[in-house]
């Protein structure tokens, strides 16, 4: 699937179960254009509806950067406020996608583009990928999703550290502070990315799922609503009847085949 855009495209493509969302615009630095955001928005909606896709790959095109962001001057091309409230906002996108994510990060990964690395689940870095918010630096604060979710990941201080200064930091620091799962060298980025994606891909995707809702639910809710949210996904996993298939593998020694 591809959809172009005057200047970028977001292209989508299929390998088995796992799907790569494809940022395309690395002259660039893969910066979002609104074509591009509704194009993302599109897309993700679209792999969300398809059972034949059970782990999103999202990627930039190039090795400069992932997402430098918003396109500044598409920002300064909107014809009123109300036009601006209402843009299509891709990191928010990307975040509501039900099934897996995995963000594979390389260079500038800013702004909305880090935006859209917080909105997955799983991220994946190159040595020397650069991470930060410099939208107080531009005169605003993102839109999509980082002053709320930062501060639930690292902690106050240092996502205000982050946010108010605008400094970028980089890979090495992002994977100390828990906000990259791995740093690996450039050459090592999309393999380990799709290895991580086909594994998550061979489980029950009621399963994956439902541990994606229990997490997101755990970083919103009381203990004691998680704890009793949590044990409603664990009735929802043994109602699709998945676990028959995983006792059954376990008993022969093999590996499980989930065929949902």
């Amino acid at each position: 699937m591809l959809e172009e855009t005057m200047d970028g495209a977001v292209t989508t493509t299929l390998h088995g179960p796992v799907a790569e969302l494809l940022l395309d615009r690395p002259a660039k630095h893969n910066a979002v254009t609104p074509a591009m955001a509704a194009a993302i928005a599109e897309a993700a909606h679209a792999l969300d509806a398809d059972d034949a896709v059970r782990v999103v790959l999202l990627r930039g095109a190039g090795e400069r950067a992932f997402c430098a962001g918003s396109d500044l001057n598409s920002l300064a091309a909107y014809p009123s406020t109300w036009h601006f409230r209402n843009r299509v906002e891709y990191a928010t996108a990307i975040r509501n996608i039900r099934k897996p994510v995995i963000a594979a990060l390389q260079g500038w990964t800013l702004g909305g583009g880090a935006e859209m690395a917080l909105g997955a689940d799983i991220r994946i870095a190159a040595e020397g990928t650069r991470f930060g918010f410099p939208e107080v630096t531009r005169g605003w604060v993102g839109g999509g999703g980082a002053s709320q979710m930062l501060p639930r990941m690292i902690g106050t201080a240092r996502a205000m550290r982050m946010l108010m200064t605008g400094d970028p930091i980089e890979a090495t620091e992002a994977q100390a502070l828990g906000l990259f799962d791995q740093v690996v060298p450039q050459a090592d980025l999309l393999a380990a990315a799709q290895a991580m994606a086909a594994k998550i891909a061979g489980f029950s995707p009621v399963a994956v799922q439902s541990v994606k809702a229990s997490v997101r639910m755990a970083m919103e809710a009381p203990l004691t609503a998680g704890l009793l949210y949590e044990n409603e996904m664990n009735v929802l996993c043994f109602s699709a009847g998945d676990h028959l298939e995983g006792i059954r593998a376990f008993a022969e020694k093999r590996g499980a085949a989930f065929s949902r």
